[in-house]
């Protein structure tokens, strides 16, 4: 493979914002438009007299407004990630969550149908509210897995893709060839290749859910681990927690910004800022040597 040819995760990257914005919103309106289609057909066939706007009103109601709940399920998940090691432990914690989602899912279509059926000098009526959300969250709770399956499927293929890190397990035979309590290297695993990375080539790491991103020379690697867990194991001379979510490593900070508000901004050799808590201000300001 031509090394100055962009691989396809390179080229995918810019316009991944994009895309995954537009994959929800084309789901959502071929649903909206194509639940539309068959309700108006269903209402002519079975002479139910009700106007073409109102299945309209209906399906694009419940269309935006799960829609909207899309990102509020996205953060869902990385707090409490569901793999196959923990969906048993996970299963109750997103039973709840399906009911969040369909109490704030009814809500806002009955607003929204209730809106557009007055703007038309009518009156929306959901009927008795214990019964009608019973047989909407028969619907809601599959769409809420739906909606998990699809953004877990998505993580799982862009973690193969980008690659996934993982300490240094101890060997079947003899003793390990570094310390596993403060490992120089971890290992990634990359589209069924495996390489080795240096802990001192990693810039900084952020935590994600169940996992830190590990960010080596412009790649972010998951590792499956808390960010508490992860900063045990790295090298403290070098390795220096700045906020809640960030650790960086000194050798690639290039200057600390002092704010307003007492934080800082951390901005690294590569080009990117990383937030600075004031908790963790003074002690960096020590170890970098800066008047931050």
């Amino acid at each position: 493979m031509d090394p100055a040819k962009p691989t396809f995760l390179q080229r995918y990257q810019p316009l991944r914002r994009s895309l995954e914005i537009g994959f929800w919103v084309g789901s959502y309106l071929f649903s909206a438009v194509a639940n539309s289609l068959t309700v108006n057909m269903d209402v002519r066939r079975l002479h139910l007299g009700f106007a073409a706007w109102q299945p309209v009103a209906w399906e694009a109601s419940s269309a935006i407004v799960a829609l909207a709940l899309v990102p509020a399920v996205a953060w869902f998940t990385r707090r409490w990630p569901i793999h196959l090691d923990n969906w048993r432990r996970m299963l109750p914690v997103h039973l709840l969550a399906s009911i969040a989602w369909a109490l704030l899912h009814v809500a806002g279509m009955v607003a929204l149908r209730k809106l557009a059926y007055a703007s038309q000098g009518l009156d929306y009526d959901f009927g008795p509210w214990w019964r009608e959300f019973g047989y909407e969250y028969l619907k809601d709770v599959r769409s809420y897995a739906g909606v998990v399956l699809v953004i877990e499927g998505y993580r799982f293929v862009m973690r193969r893709l980008q690659g996934e890190a993982s300490l240094l397990s101890a060997p079947d035979a003899g003793p390990p060839v570094e310390p596993l309590d403060r490992p120089g290297r971890f290992l990634v695993r990359k589209l069924g290749r495996e390489f080795l990375v240096a802990a001192h080539d990693i810039e900084w790491l952020q935590a994600a859910g169940n996992y830190v991103n590990l960010r080596v020379r412009g790649h972010d690697y998951p590792l499956r681990s808390t960010i508490g867990g992860i900063e045990d194991k790295l090298d403290p001379a070098r390795f220096v927690r700045i906020q809640r979510s960030y650790i960086a490593n000194l050798d690639h900070v290039a200057s600390i910004e002092p704010l307003d508000t007492g934080d800082a901004r951390v901005h690294m050799k590569d080009g990117a800022n990383l937030p600075c808590s004031r908790t963790y201000r003074s002690g960096l300001k020590q170890r970098f040597g800066s008047d931050a």
